[in-house]
């Protein structure tokens, strides 16, 4: 027996320039179901990119029918017509979801995805709705698939300002949470006394509904409502207002204060931290890596 070793031939085929996400589903070797697959899933290659936008231009239509479809005016008018184009955007959809299983490896792993899940969703209202005709506003569920929209256009810049933004809150979420509770203190006590001032006789029938007040006027949003009729009542209205402004300001200067930090972080602390292994929690991976280098899970991106 030779101490060499055999190199074997990759199951599923080669995986340059093919998404993780596509190639966990399993990659045809050749053959049609390879070329279905490139189409389908990927949209590096002319025929994947016009397919997907051609996709993203019928969600945004067949979710812009059942809209329209709502309005009584026009579902009068156009019911048929507008049933019509529903019923082909569910062909289509349907044609399109079975195309995705039948041209991977591991059909079962991407029915179970988060896309798999939502393109079924996409589809079963219309057909449950021979059975079920209130389940047919559902189909609004498809504006989830918009989210392709962020791997087609290859938008890593704005993917790694979300990142950015999502680190933000995370780390200043504790000192949010200190000020929310302190928020909600003041809008407990001043809508009480506000109860105490004006009484169920002006509106003011609770101390929930006064504390309800008190959360429009401190948010300046003001829905006008309740108002109050005394003068130590519009002298307390007037404070919760002036208060509101500043208010308003103190979160927005926390995750800012958070998104500067993180912007003007040093590049390896910053990379270090985006390039932490979910699996075993271990960082410093060079910003090209794929896999852990120690415990071999795949990166996040």
């Amino acid at each position: 027996m030779s101490g060499r070793a055999t190199a074997r031939p990759p199951r599923y085929g080669g995986t340059e320039g093919l998404s993780p996400e596509a190639a966990d589903y399993g990659i045809p070797a050749r053959g049609w179901r390879r070329r279905l697959f490139v189409v389908v899933f990927e949209s590096d290659t002319p025929a994947g990119r016009t397919f997907d936008l051609v996709l993203l231009a019928l969600i945004l239509a067949s979710v812009a029918v059942v809209m329209l479809d709502s309005v009584d005016l026009l579902s009068t008018r156009l019911g048929t017509f507008l049933s019509g184009l529903e019923w082909f955007f569910t062909a289509f959809f349907t044609a399109e979801y079975l195309a995705r299983l039948w041209c991977v490896e591991r059909p079962a792993r991407y029915a179970r995805s988060f896309f798999g899940i939502v393109d079924l969703l996409a589809v079963l209202p219309t057909w449950l709705a021979f059975f079920f005709p209130g389940l047919h506003v559902l189909i609004d569920v498809r504006i989830l698939r918009l989210l392709r929209v962020f791997r087609i256009l290859k938008l890593t810049a704005f993917i790694r300002e979300y990142q950015i933004l999502g680190r933000a809150l995370r780390a200043s979420g504790r000192k949010i949470l200190i000020f929310i509770s302190t928020v909600g203190l003041v809008v407990i006590l001043l809508g009480t006394v506000m109860y105490v001032i004006e009484g169920p006789e002006n509106g003011f029938t609770s101390i929930p509904v006064s504390i309800y007040w008190a959360i429009t006027t401190i948010t300046t949003v003001g829905f006008g409502d309740i108002t109050p009729r005394t003068d130590l009542g519009r002298l307390v209205s007037s404070f919760m207002m002036l208060l509101g402004w500043g208010i308003l300001a103190v979160p927005t200067g926390i995750v800012t204060a958070e998104i500067a930090a993180e912007r003007f972080a040093p590049p390896a602390a910053a990379e270090t931290g985006a390039r932490r292994c979910a699996g075993c929690g271990s960082a410093g991976h060079r910003p090209a890596a794929t896999f852990c280098q120690d415990c071999g899970a795949r990166l996040p991106a």
